[in-house]
């Protein structure tokens, strides 16, 4: 049976999961808190399997309450319940300690199956929140390659054509010296650590096609 303390400032949000959890054979809903200082208390109290939070609390916000929370104890699990759809949210969520996040416009089916991951040890976001995260990173990505100097651009496109920094230097009528900068400030612009990374990178980039 799965413990949950779940922590919410509107009662009718906790009336209506107290309900769905109560329908779960494996589920068990040991407390209910409805600001973060008594969530924290029923925490001590109650050592509950896995913490469901918002991070819109009154008294502490849901991401002090984590803080405090894993601070204590470092093994909690703790699931973000939280209408906000924004990625900086669900980073500082998993930078604060929860390992999952689930936004509250999901069926209640992704909860449910939130609370177990989570339970499982296993990181959880619902499938809008993982379509945010992934569209970001694309943007991301484009936004650095975009930063990239026409040389360094025409660079990046000869080393995925797994030319050497001798044939690069000769095509290009510049030093070898110039290449292996350029090499390692391409690298570094689009955040990669390695000539693996950077030609599937420059792939999913449509740099060049496999």
């Amino acid at each position: 049976m799965i413990k949950i303390l779940l922590v919410d400032d509107h009662a009718i949000v906790r009336e209506g999961y107290r309900g769905l959890i109560s329908k779960q054979s494996d589920l068990q809903l040991v407390a209910e808190a409805d600001n973060g200082n008594h969530a924290y208390e029923l925490f001590k109290e109650c050592n509950p399997d896995v913490i469901v939070t918002d991070i819109s609390l009154p008294t502490i916000s849901g991401l002090e309450l984590i803080s405090r929370i894993k601070q204590r104890c470092n093994q909690a699990k703790i699931l973000v319940f939280s209408m906000h759809k924004n990625s900086n949210f669900a980073l500082q969520a998993t930078r604060a300690g929860a390992l999952g996040y689930v936004t509250k416009s999901s069926s209640p089916e992704i909860l449910l199956q939130g609370i177990r991951e989570v339970y499982a040890g296993r990181y959880f976001l619902s499938p809008d929140m993982a379509q945010v995260l992934a569209l970001e990173k694309i943007d991301n990505e484009r936004t650095a390659l975009e930063s990239l100097t026409i040389r360094e651009f025409e660079i990046l496109r000869l080393l995925v054509e797994a030319k050497n920094t001798e044939e690069i230097a000769k095509i290009l009528n510049i030093s070898q010296k110039t290449v292996c900068n350029c090499h390692y400030q391409i690298k570094s612009k689009l955040g990669v650590s390695n000539d693996i990374e950077l030609t599937r990178l420059a792939i999913k980039l449509n740099v060049v096609v496999c």
